[in-house]
């Protein structure tokens, strides 16, 4: 059973999965990170409209409970969800890019040669030619 779990394994289809699962989370965090620290400040800059990806309607503000403890505030984060289609898409469109160029590089697959007569019905046919 480890024999057939090491065999799996180790085909190549799981290990480049694994290393494109790898790089895709890694990708992601460059992503939100150039969407969050500069995309969003530069958007609300120019919008003068605030850093974007912290926009938020506000349910119930932070109050201090009776005992003394601190309730957070309650809020819709819709500037985070923004910031989250904003990295799909620009995630996206880098798959795609990368998929576009990779099929570019791709040879087209030949064509299989037509299928000819094989050679007895070659023979038959010139028997038959000579008969006549």
């Amino acid at each position: 059973m480890l024999k057939e779990f090491k065999e799996f394994a180790m085909k190549g289809n799981l290990l480049d999965i694994a290393i494109g699962m790898a790089m895709a989370a890694a990708f992601g965090k460059v992503t939100d990170g150039f969407v969050n620290g500069i995309f969003m400040p530069i958007v609300g800059r120019i919008f003068q409209i605030g850093d974007l990806s912290s926009w938020k309607i506000v349910l119930a503000p932070a109050t201090v409970g009776s005992n003394g403890e601190a309730i957070a505030e309650v809020a819709i984060t819709y500037g985070a969800l923004i910031s989250a289609i904003i990295n799909f898409l620009v995630i996206a469109w880098v798959m795609f890019m990368i998929v576009k160029a990779v099929n570019k590089l791709k040879k087209p697959e030949e064509a299989p040669a037509p299928a000819g007569p094989s050679q007895e019905e070659l023979l038959t046919e010139i028997r038959d030619l000579l008969k006549k």
